[in-house]
């Protein structure tokens, strides 16, 4: 096995060197210019000229001279280089050093940054996703279903008010950390699902996304190792993820679930995420990402799509309801549905999820429509919600699947 590409290792590093210029000079829109600089130069020339001997340390020592060289610009432009190089620190009450190595990965405390109360919820999930997940302004954008100049502001104006704000560049205190929690599962989460999912592009995983989403959730659990809904979050996104080598075929066509090998599987993953399961649901009544890591866990254990405890997951789905209104889980509801009482009672519950209106754009409205349709066995209705679902998909893998089942329906 070779190891990562420069692109992966830029990716995987990008938020620890942000990390580190924020914790030491502060600053951190002007922080992340540079870092954005350091990653253009290694992308540049780390191909031609081979990897340095310390990736982490050449990315933090070129993106230091550039913030070091911004900062002055701004000072020469506000007529004030003594008060601003005075201010530098002042302005950023910073978490203490003597106890950090050099080589300490500042992701999670830029996490939590990012995830700081003072921000709306909208901009701490917008924020992080951009300088921790590592996702475009417009991958962010579309995860919202807004425009990108819409996000642009929105990320431009958490940056303000980080900047402006003299938040400490710390983990929080112990007495916070509950508080804090439920953004930062939320953003984990997120950045997951664009790499499992991805919004745009010709390929529909991203597997850095998704290994950074665990590798900050690991960090996470590290940190609150008796907080039973990260030790869920962590053993959901272990047991979805363990589908991966699966769910794509040799020309990066989607798989469903229902015709992946599941030998290719990885089977380590689900025995870890399984034990998480248990561990989680045994210190009381569960939260939302514990009870989606039970479902995720009874696909995995199944043997086949005939062989998955259906009723048992809808029944789950039922009690996610309760924990979480979106529309959806009240859709993979009805699926679950379908598969455990026939497809008319799941297009029951579709009809209910569409008067919502919540989904009037999105894909997976008619691509569930079209799934149960054909399953009653009415293909002309079901193709004509495949190419319905298939025009209003960004991400081309997911297009030529939808279209793929349509034509397949008319060749029928």
């Amino acid at each position: 096995m070779g190891g990562p590409t420069v692109e992966e290792l830029l990716r995987r590093l990008a938020p620890q060197v942000l990390g580190a210029l924020v914790r030491r000079y502060g600053h951190f829109d002007t922080a992340e210019d540079a870092t954005q600089e350091a990653l253009i130069a290694a992308a540049t020339g780390w191909p031609r000229d081979g990897l340095p001997a310390n990736p982490r340390g050449w990315l933090i020592t070129v993106a230091s001279r550039r913030l070091t060289d911004l900062l002055r610009a701004e000072q020469a432009r506000r007529r004030r280089e003594d008060v601003v190089g005075r201010r530098v620190v002042a302005e950023w009450r910073l978490a203490p050093s003597g106890h950090r190595s050099p080589d300490s990965d500042d992701s999670l405390i830029l996490l939590f940054l990012c995830c700081h109360p003072s921000l709306s919820p909208a901009a701490q999930v917008a924020l992080t996703l951009r300088a921790v997940g590592g996702l475009s302004t417009a991958e962010v954008a579309r995860a919202f279903l807004v425009p990108e100049q819409t996000m642009i502001r929105r990320i431009s104006r958490g940056k303000q008010r980080i900047r402006d704000s003299g938040l400490p560049f710390a983990m929080p205190d112990p007495a916070e950390l509950p508080g804090r929690l439920a953004a930062v599962l939320r953003v984990l989460y997120l950045v997951f699902n664009e790499g499992y999912a991805s919004t745009s592009g010709p390929g529909l995983l991203r597997a850095d996304l998704c290994a950074e989403a665990i590798r900050l959730t690991r960090l996470l659990r590290r940190s609150m190792p008796d907080t039973a809904e990260v030790t869920g979050l962590l053993a959901l996104l272990l047991l979805t993820d363990a589908r991966a080598p699966a769910r794509t075929g040799p020309h990066g066509e989607l798989i469903p679930m229902a015709e992946q090998d599941r030998s290719r599987w990885r089977a380590d993953q689900i025995a870890e995420g399984t034990a998480l399961v248990v561990e989680a649901l045994r210190r009381g009544p569960p939260g939302p990402y514990q009870v989606q890591a039970a479902i995720a866990a009874l696909h995995d254990e199944a043997s086949g799509p005939e062989q998955t405890d259906w009723p048992q997951i809808a029944m789950l789905y039922e009690v996610l309801t309760t924990m979480d209104a979106s529309p959806v889980v009240a859709l993979n509801r009805a699926v679950a549905v379908a598969m455990a009482d026939g497809p008319d009672a799941g297009l029951a519950l579709v009809e209910k999820v569409a008067a919502d209106g919540r989904l009037a754009r999105d894909a997976r409205l008619p691509a569930v429509r079209a799934h149960l349709l054909e399953r009653r066995g009415d293909p002309a209705a079901a193709r004509a919600e495949y190419r319905t679902a298939a025009a209003r998909a960004t991400n081309l893998a997911q297009q030529r699947y939808l279209n793929a089942r349509a034509d397949r329906l008319t060749d029928g």
